[in-house]
């Protein structure tokens, strides 16, 4: 019973403002993704942009590549006996 008593403390502790203060990132980010370098905006963020672009990549065409597998198996008559 006590340790409820303390969960209102405890979650404003975790989720309050004044705890800490954090930097504001965006105006960096926004000079990154504004830099015209000639670099899509979907990489610019560096290697691991490029690493997850590639990955979503290969995913997604290994997921279509499984699906029309699938639906082609499941078009063809079956054989029977």
């Amino acid at each position: 019973m006590n340790r409820l008593r303390k969960v209102p403390l405890l979650a404003r502790q975790a989720f309050g403002t004044s705890a800490r203060q954090l930097r504001n990132k965006v105006p960096e980010a926004q000079k990154l993704f504004q830099e015209d370098n000639g670099l899509p905006v979907h990489i610019k963020g560096g290697a691991v942009d490029v690493l997850l672009y590639r990955a979503t990549m290969a995913l997604t065409l290994g997921g279509t590549c499984y699906s029309l597998y699938w639906l082609l198996f499941a078009a063809m008559p079956q054989k029977k006996g």
